[in-house]
């Protein structure tokens, strides 16, 4: 039992840890949705083409793939507070470089680097929070982190619109840059990666229980028991199909569609993508805390993945979606996208505890992965449509061959939430032994 000075301690330093890093974590969102936003500005600026802005968007997803197994070995062997201290200021550069470009190139480089810099935020907290919340907490605080995280996105919607009718997306990125640096610099100050760094039990050793034992042997024999587990992979599949297209979709194409099918202005628009986005942040928290009130991961996981699948047909059909009746589409479609998450839990609690890092670094590639394939394939099948009709403004038909694939990837994603192994909100036997 812990005295009175060491509760405190263990509260304080759980929700330093989480609040420092989560705001890191918010950027990484941000960085995410903003080309969205700013999509037009872009394209003047750089005298872009769709595919060139497909592009410019997805090297951050990118570098974003090809970072999660890296990032995954890096917690579990370095510890999260260094990791995303060392983010921080990449990410912080990369912001800045990207304010100040004057070239595509240049844009091109500083993106990639804001990929790299934020990359390790949402492996590095999910680790966190498995050090300092309780086992059956895990999935409820992964609903909290990606709520937290989607303050990011919804700022980088409609709040980041109406900031551009006062400063330029430039100084925006400058600006987000230096706060990346702020939260660096804290993370690496305030930051402990587990209760005992800090002098104090672990969460499982005062629920009577005996410590997570750490990984014994080389983080590459580690890595090959994650890969090695077929239990691992169907999550990645869900993440390709449901988190691919949905920030794909709500990421970059979006308002575009919106402004060219349906008329509307940015504003308009962005309102669209902040209910999509808001949605999500309300999704995930309660399918985290659904999930484990019933002690069930794939129920939620499926239902979920349904009706996200049925929110994209009035979208590739072309059906009216304007005024109320688009908001809500965008809003529902929001909540059930977030079914995904638990993909997480479940890569977690079928591996051992020590290497949960490596195991949610896996299953995160796919979403990603998924992104980085369909922003810029969507924005070269509406090149190929509109080509040889450049004088004819952008519509459905330019569109329709792009919204095919997007709806294609989230049945995709449907159809791998059919092979996820129940866990039942728990480590499985397996998952334990190291």
């Amino acid at each position: 039992m812990l005295n009175n000075y060491q509760t405190r301690k263990l509260v304080r330093l759980r929700w330093t840890a989480f609040v420092i890093v989560g705001l890191a974590y918010v950027l990484s969102f941000f960085h995410r949705f903003a080309p969205a936003a700013i999509s037009s500005d872009l394209q003047q600026t750089f005298n872009a083409s769709a595919t060139a802005l497909g592009g410019l968007a997805a090297t951050y997803f990118y570098v974003y793939t090809a970072m999660q197994i890296p990032t995954g070995i890096l917690v579990d062997t370095l510890g999260p507070r260094r990791v995303v201290a060392m983010g921080g200021v990449i990410a912080g550069i990369g912001s800045m470089l990207f304010g100040i470009a004057d070239t595509l190139t240049a844009a091109s480089v500083g993106r990639l680097l804001v990929g790299l810099g934020v990359s390790v935020t949402f492996i590095s907290l999910l680790k966190l929070n498995a050090a300092w919340f309780h086992d059956r907490h895990f999935a409820t605080m992964t609903g909290a982190t990606i709520l937290l995280g989607n303050a990011g996105s919804l700022l980088a919607a409609a709040p980041l619109a109406w900031a551009l009718t006062y400063v330029s997306w430039r100084t925006a990125f400058v600006a987000i840059g230096v706060f990346s640096l702020t939260l660096a610099v804290l993370a690496w100050w305030l930051v402990h990666d587990e209760p005992s760094k800090a002098g104090l039990p672990s969460l499982r050793e005062l629920d009577g229980k005996m410590a997570h034992p750490p990984h014994s042997g080389h983080w590459y024999d580690g890595l090959l028991k994650v890969l090695k587990n077929r239990a691992t992979w169907p999550g990645l599949w869900v993440n390709m199909g449901l988190a691919g297209s949905l920030f794909a979709f709500g990421g970059l194409w979006a308002v575009p569609f919106l402004r060219d099918v349906y008329g509307m202005d940015r504003t308009v628009a962005t309102n669209h993508t902040t209910l999509l986005l808001a949605g999500f942040a309300i999704g995930a928290f309660f399918v985290g805390r659904l999930s484990d009130h019933i002690g069930r991961r794939k129920p939620v996981m499926i239902a979920g993945a349904i009706a996200y699948c049925l929110c994209w047909l009035p979208i590739v059909l072309g059906s009216p979606i304007n005024g109320l009746i688009g908001y809500m589409l965008f809003l529902l479609m929001g909540l059930c996208a977030p079914s995904f998450t638990l993909s997480w839990a479940c890569a977690k609690e079928v591996n051992p505890p020590a290497l949960s890092g490596m195991a949610t670094s896996v299953v995160n590639v796919g979403a990603f992965l998924g992104t980085a394939i369909m922003q810029p394939l969507v924005g070269w099948a509406i090149d190929q449509a509109h080509s040889g009709h450049e004088d004819i403004p952008l519509g459905f038909n330019e569109y329709r061959i792009g919204l095919v694939i997007l709806m294609g990837f989230a049945l995709t994603g449907l159809i791998s939430t059919l092979f996820i192994r129940e866990t039942y909100c728990r480590y499985s036997d397996s998952g334990q032994a190291d």
